[in-house]
């Protein structure tokens, strides 16, 4: 009896737990719990958190290669580049370039915001992490999750969990993260300051946009070619006005179908053996550096640009520089109202905001370009 009965033990997950399993369980709990009681990117964090459970499962293989169901997802989705492609359709969908093209001089800071990308790839390499692993770690600065993963599953998938987590964990954060360096680097005065209204946009203007801005951001740097290539398509969906049925199909049931098969196999990468390592600790902590070095550098940038122009700069813009689309904007115009309750920033940060997120593209090409030939 004692013998069949210690052979099904056996069979059990129980018997093969480490302690590693377990704490990784806190954290996915953890990362659910966030995303459940305080909403931060529950989206993403709530199947991430899920996914670190089912990865930290023994005897499962839900992530064993060939065969696993979360491995096919990785494989298939990640690995072969189509969920990431698929995420920027929905975000071009969502995306108004009309603040940008009213005041065609934000777009550099969003550009003066990836920084913070270069400046932690340096570090990175400079604390012992391969160039590669260096440029994967570098490009959370421009907190934007499907391009961290995008580049991260080309050039360091050992490092895909880790930095996917911190990349979302960080845009979730934008609104405890942001405030005080936005505070510490501008006075009352320059949060008070007032942007003049842009001119009217019009139809063919953001009609062309999408086209132009395909061809020649393709040709200058064509390794941005699978996420710039459907940022604009899925743009170009919303400003014909022609395609409502995809339109909405690419804003709400593609991308919610693809969020959940980016989030659970993101997760399953974060097992105990991979992730319980110091550099992890380090993935960390040089990603909320390049964050906040990227937040720094554009409100520097606007700063600088006010020296040169009559027009002024609300410098509190320069912070929406990152990718975090909306949450940036939103917590520009949140700062800039504890100044000046009359004063509405929100739609001339989102022209930085989406620069950003052109950006943090053009820098992950500019990183495969250099660094897979």
């Amino acid at each position: 009896m004692i013998g069949p009965l210690s052979a099904l033990i056996k069979t059990t997950g129980f018997v093969h737990l480490t302690p590693g399993m377990v704490f990784m369980w806190v954290i996915g709990l953890v990362l659910i719990t966030l995303a459940i009681k305080k909403e931060y990117e529950p989206l993403l964090l709530l199947p991430i958190g899920f996914g670190i459970l089912l990865a930290n499962l023994p005897l499962s293989g839900l992530m064993t290669p060939e065969h696993g169901l979360l491995w096919k997802f990785y494989e298939y989705g990640i690995h072969w580049e189509i969920i990431p492609p698929l995420i920027f359709l929905g975000i071009g969908a969502f995306t108004d370039f009309g603040p940008l093209l009213a005041n065609p001089r934000l777009i550099f800071l969003g550009a003066g915001a990836q920084a913070g990308v270069y400046f932690t790839f340096f570090a990175a390499h400079s604390m012992g992490f391969n160039i590669m692993e260096a440029a994967t770690i570098g490009i959370i600065g421009g907190a934007d999750g499907p391009t961290t993963i995008f580049l991260a599953s080309k050039l360091a998938p050992q490092l895909l969990g880790a930095c996917a987590v911190a990349a979302y964990s960080y845009m979730a954060m934008v609104p405890i993260i942001q405030p005080p360096i936005m505070r510490l680097m501008t006075t009352e005065a320059e949060r008070k300051i007032r942007m003049k209204k842009g001119r009217k946009v019009g139809r063919r203007e953001k009609l062309l946009f999408p086209i132009v801005s395909t061809f020649l951001i393709i040709l200058v740097v064509p390794a941005s070619a699978p996420l710039i290539a459907m940022l604009m398509l899925g743009n170009l969906f919303k400003e014909s006005g022609v395609v409502e049925r995809l339109k909405n199909a690419a804003q709400n049931e593609l991308m919610n179908i693809v969020t959940i098969f980016l989030g659970l196999p993101i997760g399953a990468t974060m097992n105990a053996e991979v992730f319980l390592q110091p550099k992890v600790l380090f993935i960390f902590g040089l990603g909320l550096c390049a964050f906040m070095v990227s937040t720094a550098t554009g409100i520097l940038l606007a700063k600088g640009m006010n020296l040169f122009s009559s027009n002024k700069i609300n410098p509190l813009l320069g912070a929406a520089g990152v990718s975090a689309v909306p949450m940036a904007a939103r917590v520009v115009h949140k700062v800039g109202m504890e100044a000046d309750k009359k004063n509405y920033l929100l739609m001339y940060a989102m022209g930085p905001n989406v620069a950003g997120v052109i950006g943090t593209v053009i820098a992950a090409g500019i990183f495969m370009t250099l660094l897979s030939s």
